[in-house]
């Protein structure tokens, strides 16, 4: 346990954000925001990639 999964947040509050968002938006729309909100964070951890290599290359 004890493992910082997204953005610094563990298990359980991923639990009670998927369950927020469950009454927010609906189950019906939920698989569609998890893909577009996995979208953005794999182009951002490629993005933040990119910025570290390129500082690297420069020092």
């Amino acid at each position: 346990l004890g493992c910082k999964c997204l953005f610094g947040l563990g298990v359980p509050e991923m639990v009670v954000i998927a369950g927020v968002a469950a009454l927010l938006f609906g189950p019906k729309q939920l698989p569609e925001i998890g893909r577009s909100v996995g979208k953005t964070v794999k182009s951002f951890q490629q993005g933040s990639q990119g910025i570290r290599n390129r500082t690297e290359e420069r020092t």
